[in-house]
C-alpha cells in the first residue's frame, strides 16, 4: 500500500473515499435483516442480492490478489465478502424451508461452482499479465450484466410518476461511489475498476434527474414489488440490496381497512334503525 500512496497519491485518496463510501453502502440492508429478525421470517424479500453480491466481492478479491498495488480492492471486498455472508446465513436461518433449498442451491451454483471455475480456469489456462487481463474482463463482463438493475427502478419511478421508492439520497450515494472509483481506477490506470463504474454514474445521474421531475408529482397508488433491487459500484464489485416498499403497502392496506370499518360501522346504524 506504501507504494501505491506514495507513486499514486490521488488514486490512494479516492481508493480510501471508496472504501468509506462503499462500508455504507454494505451496511445498506440492515433495516431490512432487523425487520427479518424483528418477524422472524424472510417474508417477500430474496435471498439473490445477497449471494450474487457475496460472489462479486470474492471475485474483485481474486482479482486483487493477482494484481499488484490493488491492497484498497482487497480491504473493502474482504468486509463485502464478511458482511454478505453473515447476511446470506441470516436469511438462511429465518427462511422457509422452500427458500432455504434455493439460497443454497444458488451458492452452490454461484459461489462455489462457478467461482471454482474460473478460479481454476484463469489459474490453468493463463500466466501473468494475461491472467490479470482474462480476469479483469472476466470482472467487467459479470458487473456490466448486472446492470439491469437499476432499470427496474427507473421504469418503477416513469409508470408510477412516483419517486416514493427511489430515495434521493440513494441515487446521490450510487453517483458518488461510481465517481470516486471511476477516478481510483483511472488514476491508478485500472481500466477494469474505471470501465464498469462509467454505467453506475450515467445510471446515478440519470436517477437523480428523475427524482427532480416527479419529487412533487402527486403519488400514484398501485402495486409494486415488495423490493427494487438497486445497485452500487463498490471498486469495480457489485452491491446488490434492496429498498422496502413494504410500508407503503402496510399503509394502503390500513387505510383499506379503515374504510371497510366505517362501511361496516355504517351498516350497523341503519340495522339499528331498522330495528327500532
Amino acid at each position: 500500500m506504501a507504494g501505491l500512496s506514495l507513486h499514486h497519491p490521488w488514486a490512494f485518496t479516492f481508493g480510501i473515499l471508496g472504501n468509506i463510501i462503499s462500508f455504507l453502502v454494505y451496511l445498506a440492508p440492515l433495516p431490512t435483516f432487523y425487520r427479518v429478525y424483528r418477524k422472524k421470517s424472510t417474508e417477500g424479500f430474496q435471498s439473490v442480492p445477497y449471494v450474487v453480491a457475496l460472489f462479486s466481492a470474492m471475485l474483485w478479491i481474486f482479482y486483487a490478489l493477482l494484481k499488484t498495488n490493488a491492497y484498497l480492492l482487497i480491504t473493502i471486498n474482504s468486509f463485502g465478502c464478511v458482511i454478505e455472508t453473515i447476511y446470506v446465513l441470516l436469511y438462511l436461518f429465518y427462511a422457509t424451508k422452500d427458500t432455504k433449498v434455493y439460497t443454497v442451491k444458488l451458492v452452490v451454483l454461484l459461489n462455489v461452482a462457478t467461482f471454482g471455475l474460473i478460479l481454476l480456469l484463469t489459474l490453468l489456462l493463463a500466466e501473468g499479465s494475461r491472467r490479470v487481463q482474462i480476469l479483469g474482463w472476466i470482472c467487467v463482463g459479470f458487473s456490466i450484466s448486472v446492470f439491469a438493475a437499476p432499470l427496474s427502478i427507473i421504469r418503477l419511478v416513469v409508470r408510477t410518476k412516483s419517486v416514493e421508492f427511489m430515495p434521493f439520497s440513494l441515487s446521490f450515494f450510487l453517483t458518488l461511489s461510481a465517481v470516486v472509483w471511476f477516478s481510483y481506477g483511472l488514476l491508478s490506470k485500472d481500466i477494469y475498476v474505471a470501465l464498469p463504474n462509467v454505467l453506475g454514474f450515467i445510471f446515478g445521474i440519470l436517477q437523480m434527474a428523475l427524482y427532480l421531475i416527479y419529487k412533487d408529482t402527486k403519488k400514484v397508488i398501485e402495486p409494486v414489488p415488495e423490493h427494487v433491487i438497486a445497485i452500487a459500484k463498490l471498486g469495480g464489485a457489485v452491491e446488490i440490496y434492496t429498498i422496502d416498499s413494504a410500508p407503503a403497502t402496510d399503509a394502503g392496506e390500513a387505510a383499506g381497512l379503515a374504510e371497510q370499518e366505517e362501511v361496516d360501522e355504517k351498516e350497523k346504524k341503519e340495522v339499528k334503525k331498522l330495528e327500532v
